[in-house]
């Protein structure tokens, strides 16, 4: 196995693990105060982090490439994580909740092709419907709890339209921005933001649990570092299709946390779907194309057309 392959493969299970964080450190925080007032600290103190990170190393960042951090940061981030809050906080489950966010890959695929260049062979789609299905099986036991209105269905499905959207924006516009540099601009303009919708919705508070600042220091340090900064990284490294992929393993991940911390059980259709959704990312990940750096042509893998992630020759590493 060669390096870039080895640091590919490092770099997809670093985000699987640090996303389904993401979802732990919701649940434990949700526990004492409201979504927005959790989704504001967590952001205010990513910022403050974020803000010591410019200032020490002063990127120099153009206007187009901070235009599409800004967009990156409103549609991954606030829309996303927004929506996908609230939807939860009216009632919809966890697991409702992750079999919709589970569409983003075949979103992704639909759309891979005319926007992105990124060809998806016959295997691949098989990979992409196996992976739904997998993750059907995971999530089985909540589908029929109830969830009120319909229409709230339309929380979760626009915040995965935000997070299609901000990955097609940011593999389109190809910035050159290095994925700190991204990740602290993101953070500074989501604290902003969720900020001020805490505020304006009279949400905000100065919770007195301590529990509640240490579910804030899981998700910056796991989520927002870990989870965020490893999709800005597998993006470059692997394509839209390809990190969207691995949002299948997901759950299973979220699944075995929830287990080990919460004691949540885990039923034999679960643990059907695991298996499932490994097999789905296999065929989807197979012979992928491996991109140098940050950026630039790939160094490992087939080098015909007919992959996921093609690169335009002549584009640059900006690392």
């Amino acid at each position: 196995m060669t390096t870039n392959k080895a640091l590919t493969l490092a770099a997809g299970a670093g985000f699987v693990v640090f996303w389904s964080c993401g979802f732990i450190g919701a649940r434990w925080g949700t526990q004492y105060t409201n979504a927005f007032d959790l989704l504001a600290w967590r952001f205010l103190v990513a910022g403050a982090i974020a803000a010591a990170i410019l200032a020490i190393r002063r990127p120099r960042i153009s206007r187009r490439d901070l235009a599409t951090q800004i967009s990156m940061a409103f549609l991954t981030q606030f829309v996303y994580l927004g929506l996908i809050f609230t939807g939860i906080d009216h009632g919809i489950t966890a697991g409702v909740t992750a079999l919709i966010g589970s569409l983003q890959p075949l979103v992704i695929a639909t759309v891979a092709g005319p926007l992105l260049d990124e060809r998806v062979s016959q295997r691949q789609w098989l990979g992409l419907v196996l992976g739904l299905a997998g993750v059907g099986l995971v999530v089985a036991d909540d589908l029929g709890a109830g969830h009120g209105s319909p229409l709230l269905f339309l929380l979760p499905i626009g915040g995965l339209l935000g997070l299609v959207a901000g990955t097609c924006l940011e593999r389109s516009r190809k910035p050159s921005t290095r994925s700190l540099d991204a990740l602290a601009v993101q953070s500074l303009v989501s604290a902003v933001l969720f900020t001020a919708l805490a505020i304006s919705t009279h949400r905000m508070t100065v919770p007195q649990q301590p529990g509640f600042y240490g579910a804030v220091l899981w998700l910056v340090l796991l989520a927002t570092g870990g989870g965020w900064g490893l999709y800005l990284v597998n993006l470059k490294l692997s394509g839209a299709t390809r990190i969207s992929s691995l949002l299948y393993l997901v759950p299973p991940t979220t699944m075995v946390f929830a287990f080990l911390l919460f004691h949540e059980t885990i039923g034999a259709l679960a643990v059907a779907g695991m298996l499932v959704c490994a097999v789905a990312v296999l065929l989807i990940r197979i012979g992928e194309q491996v991109r140098c750096g940050d950026g630039g042509d790939p160094v490992a893998g087939p080098t015909r057309s007919t992959g996921l992630a093609r690169v335009h020759r002549g584009a640059t590493s900006s690392e």
